[in-house]
């Protein structure tokens, strides 16, 4: 794949990943998923993608886990399903993965997925931000404007307990 200690050959690379893949290997399955996703070594085929996503998803890899989000979000390669967008984005949220966290915090502010809730917007939104996402500070200063005091002061406590919680 990177050519180290021998020529770089995106098929050779994905020959070996999906041996890696098949028995059982998340991140070699995550890998097979970028490279179905970018035409890298194999024509680009975002349902190819998604299959692969989905195995190292369902082993907890958080980024793919984010990715089967979007391509949920979006319709990519696989039909479009709101709810089956905030439940992935929801696994690598919970893992700490900023852009999912921001994402969610986006499926909450719109309603979309699950009920609209502006106090677990602001949640996801300070957790993202808190790692540097920009869109999620943006977004957590524009919400804050038609928050009240004391959702805002719930959002940041239930930030609290979540960090709490991963720091156990």
């Amino acid at each position: 794949d990177t050519g180290e200690g021998v020529l770089e050959d995106d098929k050779q690379a994905v020959y070996w990943y999906t041996k890696a893949a098949e028995q059982g290997e998340a991140v070699a399955q995550f890998v097979l998923g970028l490279m179905y996703s970018n035409g890298e070594g194999v024509p680009e085929d975002d349902t190819e993608a998604a299959k692969w996503y989905r195995k190292a998803a369902e082993q907890e890899h958080m980024q793919a886990q984010y990715i089967l989000g979007v391509m949920y979000d979006n319709g990519e390669g696989i039909p479009e399903d709101d709810a089956e967008a905030v439940k992935w984005y929801r696994k690598a949220a919970e893992q700490g993965l900023a852009g999912a966290q921001s994402n969610l915090g986006g499926a909450y502010d719109d309603g979309i997925g699950v009920p609209e809730d502006d106090t677990l917007a602001y949640m996801w939104w300070n957790l993202a931000a808190a790692q540097g996402d920009e869109d999620a500070k943006r977004n957590k200063s524009i919400i804050s404007k038609v928050m009240t005091k004391e959702q805002i002061a719930e959002a940041q406590k239930m930030s609290r307990e979540w960090m709490a919680r991963r720091q156990e």
